[in-house]
């Protein structure tokens, strides 16, 4: 057991990026969708936008005949139909979840803002001190798991900043708010009855049951189902409690890596430079090679690589497009994705697992700071002008997907510009001109 104290049940609110699997939370700054959002290192958005397009219609049922019907499917699928009544007793429709649920931001951070709070010194001193005090059941968890406990502990600050704040929803009335009017009620209606699992395998009481307005519980912030999957009762008191037990928080946190591709002794990536003459159409998630054909083709690591990892996969990531810093990033980058579907993400845990090995955080590359982001009305105006052009950007929903990167090539590619895919004010005004 980690030496750390309980944790109060009155914890700052959290919300969440239901990532990829729905493991945890956090908030990208270009290519998420629009999700429930928060982590501890993401403020409140400066403006939201109702999602008027995708609002659900009017429940046909009352929230009571409703409750009922959830209870005959809940009753046959083994819940006790005393728990459910517990859970249940006093619970209403809660219109903070629902508004929350059917706002968008307006405006995301910068990739470098996120990184300077996610990376920040203060975060890394405090991680390596809890390593420090607690090593022997780092150990343990390493030698079951695989995954080395700088990671871990990049994802416990990440998620619950060590764990002080684990959000102080009530799970089932979020849970049962947005099955019964969300937008994606059958999402939600597996959470809920996923969560109400939980409670039958008696790991936590009604009343301890306490996430973000999304569902998301514990030290780690696992959804219902991720929690059923994964989560392990890694401190031997037969319950698997991500609430108050810090060991199994971790030890759930690296049992779903583990099970997501993690490779023993592998980094995540690291940074690179391109070479002058660098064709930035190969900065695509999905063109991978192998380090050593990065190399041929001028894409050279800033700092000794082990020969091992020389014909290992990767793909080269420009989180902020050709002006900012650039990275290789190998299969384990991949595997921290599966945890949380964003490279902002993904990129915070790799760069303060580094910070927590060797005490500092430090890029080589700068960040284009002077680079207005745009905002959501103007991403879809973005891609609704690439159309226009006969360029297929996809849906004009705001998200800079695969589809939107290319088609923003082919833009960058007839101005003559770099192209990497990145979308700024820049190209957007170009745009307009034409």
């Amino acid at each position: 057991m980690l030496k750390l104290p309980l944790h109060k049940l009155a914890c700052a609110t959290l919300s969440l990026h239901l990532g990829l699997l729905g493991a945890c939370a956090s908030s990208p700054a270009q290519s998420t969708p629009p999700a429930p959002t928060k982590s501890p290192t993401q403020p409140a958005p400066a403006a939201t936008t109702p999602a008027t397009s995708s609002l659900p219609a009017a429940p046909a049922l009352s929230f009571a005949e409703w409750r009922d019907q959830l209870r005959a499917d809940a009753l046959r699928s083994g819940i006790d139909a005393g728990l459910f009544d517990r859970a249940f007793a006093g619970v209403t429709p809660d219109p903070s979840v629902v508004a929350a649920d059917s706002s968008q931001p307006e405006f995301t951070r910068p990739v470098w803002e996120y990184l300077d709070s996610a990376v920040s010194p203060a975060r890394i001193s405090r991680g390596r001190g809890l390593i420090t005090e607690n090593r022997a059941t780092f150990e343990r968890i390493q030698q079951q798991y695989g995954v080395q406990e700088e990671v871990l502990v990049a994802i416990w600050g990440m998620e619950s900043a060590f764990g002080s704040h684990i959000g102080n929803y009530s799970v089932i009335r979020s849970l049962a708010t947005l099955a019964y009017e969300g937008r994606r009620a059958t999402f939600w209606r597996e959470q809920l009855l996923a969560a109400l699992q939980i409670l039958q395998h008696g790991d936590i009481t009604p009343e301890r049951l306490i996430g973000s307005w999304a569902g998301a519980m514990g030290q780690t912030q696992f959804m219902p189902t991720t929690y059923n999957q994964h989560a392990v009762d890694f401190d031997g008191d037969g319950r698997r409690d991500l609430w108050n037990s810090s060991a199994d928080a971790l030890a759930s946190a690296a049992h779903y890596l583990s099970k997501s591709g993690w490779q023993p002794g592998q980094p995540w990536g690291f940074e690179v430079q391109l070479g002058q003459a660098f064709d930035y159409r190969l900065a695509d998630p999905d063109s991978r090679r192998s380090v050593a054909e990065w190399r041929a083709l001028g894409v050279q690591p800033l700092a000794p690589v082990a020969a091992g990892l020389e014909q290992q996969s990767a793909a080269l990531l420009l989180p902020a497009g050709h002006r900012g810093p650039a990275f290789l990033v190998l299969n384990n980058f991949r595997s921290i994705l599966r945890y949380n579907n964003s490279t902002s993400y993904a990129l915070a845990i790799g760069l303060l697992a580094d910070g927590l090995r060797s005490g500092s955080s430090t890029l080589h590359g700068s960040w284009p700071r002077d680079d207005r982001q745009l905002g959501r009305s103007e991403r879809i105006e973005l891609q609704e002008q690439l159309a226009a052009r006969g360029f297929d950007p996809g849906a004009a929903d705001g998200i800079i997907g695969a589809n939107t990167r290319k088609a923003i090539r082919g833009f960058q590619q007839q101005l003559g510009w770099p192209a990497d895919g990145y979308p700024n004010a820049a190209l957007l005004e170009q745009l307009r001109r034409r």
